[in-house]
């Protein structure tokens, strides 16, 4: 039976003795709760925890597309689509496409994550030439005047490929490689960092009746194994990002476990990206129908994962959460 380690992260000043230091980051933890299918957590000091356990717990990040990951950092969300379930429709023009890039960056945002297909629960697969045509000549126009680092949010190898001829120095794949397994080919020879994403089902269908047998442990098991196939590809560890997929073929439960527990995935030994912005759990636990009207709850949302060590917050509200995230970071970090 597998046995999976969830560090409990702290920030608290009076540091105990013998507390270890979470990623090499902000927090530090001295308790680890061991977990394994059908029975309850189980409380143990985080010096007992196995040697090869504790050295993936603690070990530090190593830069991420020229970012330290010792510190929280902010990814902003340029979707150039007509229907993305918050901002579609509103930068799929090239001209406010570069706009809002250049407004996002002004803002703090330290990644531009740009995306040509919505990935919205019921969205339709865009064909791989239109989905180009959308993203290749932003991210040649944004990298023209900036050297910010270019996020290309795509499930297909081409998409990739002419991002990264354009100027793209990440890839962050919402199927994990299992839409388009030629996609590891194309980041590993172009030595480029990847997210790579949990979703259950496409986002056509993600969302009917989504079910897992324990869902932390179920998403840790899949981001373990396709973690394996990106190295096997030639992608280093080091190199990988993980994303626990808010939303994507889950229910509010669902999500509010992941939230919970989302300290386990640092032992993937990978940083760790959060995108729940403006996402429907928020809405629905906020009380806010509209998408645009959840930064508060985003932004608590987001302040949480940080609170948990995620060293990657995918958002929309650059300028609210990087005032938000400034403030956490002085009274706890």
């Amino acid at each position: 039976m597998t046995t999976y380690y969830r560090p409990i992260p702290q920030s608290d000043p009076h540091r105990p003795v013998g507390a270890l230091t979470l990623a090499g980051g902000w927090l530090w933890f001295d308790g680890v709760e061991v977990l394994e299918r059908g029975r309850a957590g189980v409380m143990i000091p985080a010096q007992d925890v196995p040697a090869d356990v504790r050295r993936r717990l603690t070990a530090p990040r190593a830069d991420i597309a020229g970012l330290s990951m010792a510190a929280p950092r902010i990814m902003g969300i340029l979707n150039v689509t007509p229907d993305s379930f918050s901002d579609g429709g509103l930068f799929d023009d090239p001209v406010a496409a570069l706009a809002h890039a250049r407004a996002m960056e002004q803002s703090g945002a330290e990644i531009l994550d740009i995306g040509g297909e919505s990935t919205r629960p019921g969205a339709a697969e865009v064909q791989l030439d239109a989905e180009i045509a959308r993203t290749a000549p932003v991210i040649a126009a944004i990298r023209a005047g900036s050297d910010v680092a270019i996020s290309i949010d795509t499930r297909k190898a081409g998409v990739a490929a002419a991002a990264i001829a354009a100027g793209a120095s990440m890839v962050n794949d919402v199927a994990a490689f299992t839409h388009d397994p030629a996609l590891a080919e194309v980041a590993a020879r172009a030595g480029l960092p990847v997210c790579l994403m949990h979703a259950q089902g496409d986002p056509e269908t993600m969302q009917a009746d989504p079910r897992y047998d324990d869902v932390l442990l179920d998403v840790y098991d899949f981001l373990a194994d396709r973690v394996a196939v990106a190295e096997a590809a030639g992608i280093p560890r080091s190199q990988i990002i993980v994303d626990p997929g808010i939303g994507f073929g889950k229910t509010l439960q669902h999500n509010v476990t992941l939230m919970r527990g989302i300290s386990l995935y640092h032992n993937l030994g990978c940083p760790i990206l959060l995108g729940a912005s403006r996402k429907r759990f928020i809405g629905t636990i906020g009380h806010a129908a509209e998408a645009q009207d959840r930064t508060s709850g985003s932004v608590a949302v987001a302040l949480h994962g940080v609170a948990q060590g995620v060293q990657i917050l995918r958002v929309h509200d650059i300028k609210d959460t990087r005032q938000a995230l400034s403030l956490h970071m002085a009274l706890n970090g």
